[in-house]
């Protein structure tokens, strides 16, 4: 679930058509690198929290390829970054989803107009085709699959075959929040680059040039202090009422696996009937207490095996069922019951 603060989601851009980047220099580094030596891995597993701008590197990454095709050329081999003028005509058709060369998957709405919970297997497809055509002027394609977390079993092992035999001049940026848990398939035929967390300056700057804001607004820096390094969870803080939610959720999640129903209430009565905020607020903290004990237990994974299953079972139910709350806009205290029920049985 991509957490925006409701009034200011159409304000938003899409990661395609951000150009600055904020953070990662070591990463932007390393895909340089990687693509300046003139053998690149044709797959990069881009992992790391929700919102701290592994998408953003994703696209920042394919400008630079489909405007440089060739990696031994000077320009490559003197650039410091990868960065393209934004008027360059690369950048223009990545932002307008229009270029020949790139392909993104990413969750769409149905026939219904209703946002899809996952990535189908016939959108994955789509590659088949996409790296079987006759090849764009210099021969690149690059595929960029946000998040591969979305994909359906079907549609992971559609795209593993892909992987398995890639073409040609072919790049895949699989974007994932939870590297751990894609497909050990997966894993092993890309080449896995880790982004940690922004620093709280680096969190105000995004924020503020995402939703065009002012960096030195005191609840903007309140937010990010806050945000513990993503972007994403800085704009869901923005404004006192989030903030207090996740404060109140985080008090339930201590006191685990002890459950005051009356407090349920009155939380599950917090969340509204529509707020997508306030719904992303919730499963943000949520998300992150879970984060944490499962980093916790993976110090004694031997010993702590069976609750560390426990709670990514948990974890994968907690996130079908917040996408279908928020897709089908359904009551937001039954969510809020089942989701503690869960956690409480899991970590008794």
């Amino acid at each position: 679930m991509r957490a925006r603060q409701a009034d200011r989601e159409t304000a938003i851009p899409h990661p395609r058509e951000t150009s600055r980047l904020f953070g990662h220099r070591e990463a932007e580094a390393a895909l340089l690198a990687a693509y300046r030596s003139g053998r690149i891995p044709h797959a990069w597993l881009i992992g790391g929290p929700q919102g701290i701008g592994k998408a953003t590197l994703a696209y920042r990454m394919a400008r630079f390829v489909l405007a440089h095709p060739q990696p031994l050329s000077p320009a490559v081999q003197r650039a410091g970054d990868l960065a393209i003028d934004p008027d360059d005509a690369v950048a223009r058709q990545v932002a307008a989803g229009s270029h020949g060369g790139l392909l993104t998957l990413e969750r769409t709405a149905n026939d219904r107009g209703v946002m899809r919970t996952v990535i189908t297997v016939d959108e994955t497809r789509e590659t088949i085709a996409f790296f079987g055509s006759t090849a764009a002027a210099e021969g690149w394609r690059v595929c960029i699959v946000d998040t591969v977390d979305e994909l359906n079993p079907n549609a992971a092992n559609a795209l593993l075959k892909i992987l398995e035999e890639p073409p040609q001049q072919s790049l895949f940026l699989l974007v994932s929040h939870a590297p751990a848990r894609v497909l050990a398939t997966i894993q092993s035929r890309c080449r896995k680059l880790r982004l940690r967390p922004l620093a709280t300056d680096d969190v105000i700057g995004a924020a503020a040039s995402a939703a065009e804001l002012d960096p030195n607004d005191p609840a903007l820096g309140e937010a990010a202090e806050a945000s513990e390094g993503s972007v994403a969870r800085a704009l869901t803080l923005l404004g006192g009422d989030a903030l207090k939610l996740q404060q109140r959720t985080a008090a339930l999640l201590a006191r685990l696996p002890q459950v005051d129903p009356r407090e349920l209430h009155t939380l599950g009565d917090s969340l509204g009937g529509s707020d997508r905020v306030a719904l992303a607020a919730f499963i943000d903290g949520i998300d992150r207490w879970i984060a944490e004990r499962l980093h916790a237990d993976e110090a004694n994974a031997n010993q702590n095996l069976p609750r560390l299953a426990r709670l990514a079972e948990v974890w994968e139910k907690i996130v079908r069922a917040a996408r279908d709350t928020e897709t089908y806009n359904l009551e937001r205290k039954p969510l809020v019951f089942s989701v503690f029920g869960w956690l409480a049985d899991a970590t008794r």
